[in-house]
């Protein structure tokens, strides 16, 4: 099957006529069976590189992502176009877990979402055998490479997968420098080295730096300044709420957007972002992962972000239609030094990391030898409450014992409500209930999910909502009634941090850190870190250029549009105003000679800037 069969599977089920750069060819090496790492800008449509293929195979593409917003949204987005897909994460119960891998088995899909730590699971390894797997695609795969800036050890099972499945791999990742991606495509077992890359040239964004301390001036003046939609990163939810409502009390349609909110709170608040209801979402680095909003106009990072890739992929954000775009980054001496006192927190002593790691399962009461596989509700703050710790420190030992794969940390995971009815189906119609409304409800639920007598089963408040002819808030409010009455187990939809134990706890001596690994991964933080600062205080390079160089990309022109090109631009002209002048007060006559003593040490500079003007015939030849 060539290029003409899967321009026709674009047609069918996308609707394009074409295959935009790079996409094409990631597809081609996709359908003659071998591996391929493509590395494509933020935006550059990456699912339809592994998606086209996988329907034109045989079998179901297993996708692992570690974006669970991302996998519904991908999810959704087949089934509308009546392609059959599913998703299995964190937030699902074994029950639900095993329904949905026997349907995957059995059940003619073509797309298995699937979370990391999902690999590893026996239930996941017992289905194996009977899976026909067309493609295994890594979305994100730069989380497999311990140099890269967002390493997730539940990763490295993937390349124990491909000992049992014998399927091609496209690895896909917006952001990978040269020895990253070579890592990559060593740990997922390639069969030969294939790297695809796009350029990473957005000629349409500007980028521009300003040393300020009047940054919530800054923001504004950017709002006020470019028209169209936009996203303010910031570091901090504190941060987001108060940016927010200083530009919304200076009349610019903002909100604010962080991990802390509810559920349907960010769903609302995205959705009002994306429709144009909401002009500037302020917002952590929680906010962005997979929306894709075609026509921001500008991102403003108010905070110097950690690392290139960090900043590379949110200012990629703007301008995916094409259209004059900015990315514009605010920095002062503040940032500098938190930067630093960054550097010295995120990487606490092993021994306290190894003390770290007991006191959370002491917290959890979970004895030696015990503990694998659950599953725990992180309260954070309280966490470190009890034992009087330092918050930054204590989040970077838990984040270290994550990637020495101890546990794995979902910081953002949306819990979906549960129900389970207590009462005898035969005996519930005999029930006295004190709302007229609840009969309805049960009946909902009874249609709508099978077990619900036996399992506290996850429920759409959407769907049975809407069949009970009510608002999603009367829906709760009958639930909450129903369990105050002892009819059903009410457990309410939440956002939580939730901790999974990947092995019993360990006895002390036996955690194993490597000093090794530990001085590895803080010499190439401190070299990101440098690199950010080296960023805001270059001079004379073009932005583009020296973040383009970052990412192995040697051969870049300058862009012409950030604000060191443009600064050169204008230094261009007024010297060149300056040499006008002083040949006109000579009547044209002059010679090289009488140049440097007007012009002093910035006599080469004028001399590039004569020739220039003397090519353009503005100016007669020095004689």
């Amino acid at each position: 099957m060539g290029t003409m069969a899967a321009k026709e599977v674009l047609k069918k089920y996308w609707g394009y006529e074409s295959f935009r750069p790079m996409q094409e060819e990631i597809v081609t090496e996709a359908l003659q069976g071998r591996d391929v790492l493509a590395i494509l800008p933020t935006g550059g449509g990456k699912s339809i590189c592994f998606q086209v293929p996988a329907m034109m195979k045989e079998g179901l593409a297993i996708v692992i992502t570690p974006l669970i917003a991302l996998m519904k949204d991908q999810v959704q987005n087949l089934q509308d176009r009546g392609i059959r897909a599913m998703a299995v994460h964190a937030g699902m119960n074994r029950r639900e877990v095993d329904l949905a891998l026997n349907n995957a088995a059995y059940g003619d899909y073509k797309f298995l979402y699937l979370s990391p730590e999902r690999l590893q699971t026996q239930l996941f390894q017992s289905y194996l055998s009977v899976l026909n797997v067309s493609l295994i695609v890594v979305d994100e795969a730069h989380c497999i490479s311990q140099w890269g800036y967002d390493f997730r050890p539940s990763y490295l099972m993937i390349g124990e997968l491909r000992k049992s499945i014998d399927a091609p791999v496209i690895a896909l990742t917006a952001t990978a420098t040269p020895l990253v991606a070579g890592d990559i495509m060593e740990r997922l077992g390639f069969k030969e080295k294939n790297l695809l890359k796009s350029g990473f040239e957005r000629p349409n964004l500007s980028y521009v730096v300003r040393k300020t301390q009047d940054k919530i001036g800054q923001i504004r003046a950017v709002c006020d300044g470019v028209p169209g939609s936009g996203i303010v990163y910031v570091r901090s939810r504190s941060r987001a709420e108060e940016i927010s409502a200083s530009l919304s009390s200076a009349g610019i349609s903002a909100s604010f957007y962080h991990a802390g909110l509810g559920t349907h709170t960010r769903a609302d608040r995205q959705e009002d972002w994306k429709s144009g209801r909401t002009r500037v979402m302020v917002c952590t680095n929680a906010f962005g992962m997979g929306i894709d909003k075609p026509d921001v106009r500008f991102v403003v990072h108010a905070d110097l972000p950690e690392s290139p890739e960090a900043y590379f992929q949110e200012a990629g954000r703007a301008g995916r239609d094409g259209l004059p775009s900015y990315a514009v980054l605010l920095w002062n001496g503040t940032d500098i030094t938190r930067l630093k006192q960054l550097e010295q927190v995120s990487f606490p002593s092993l021994e306290y990391i190894e003390d770290i790691y007991h006191k959370m399962h002491v917290f959890f009461e979970i004895p030696y030898d015990t503990g694998i596989g659950r599953m725990l509700k992180l309260d954070m703050a309280e966490f470190c409450r009890h034992f009087k710790l330092n918050k930054a420190s204590a989040y970077y030992a838990v984040k270290y014992i994550e990637r020495e794969g101890h546990w794995c940390l979902n910081e953002d995971m949306d819990i979906s409500t549960r129900v389970r009815i207590d009462v005898d189906r035969t005996a519930l119609y005999g029930i006295d209930l004190p709302e007229p409304d609840m009969p309805l409800v049960l009946e909902s639920l009874m249609r709508l999910y099978t077990g619900i007598f036996s399992f506290s089963v996850p429920i759409d408040e959407t769907a049975v909502a809407r069949r009970c002819n009510c608002s999603v808030e009367r829906l709760r409010q009958l639930l909450y009634g129903l369990s105050v009455s002892h009819v059903i187990k009410y457990i309410p939809a939440d956002n939580a941090t939730v901790l999974y134990l990947q092995h019993d706890r360990l006895r002390p001596g036996n955690v194993q850190l490597s000093p090794k690994r530990y001085q590895m991964l803080k010499s190439t933080y401190c070299e990101r870190v440098q690199t950010m600062m080296d960023y805001v205080e270059e001079a004379d390079e073009c932005r583009s250029v020296y973040l383009l160089r970052y990412f192995g990309q040697t051969d870049s022109a300058p862009c012409g549009k950030c604000d060191i090109c443009r600064g050169a631009v204008s230094r261009a002209k007024e010297l060149g105003a300056k040499l006008k002048e002083w040949i006109a007060s000579r009547d044209g006559k002059y010679s090289l000679h009488d140049l440097r003593p007007v012009f002093g040490m910035d006599g080469d500079e004028y001399l590039k800037t004569l020739r220039e003007l003397i090519d353009r015939k503005e100016v007669p030849p020095y004689e």
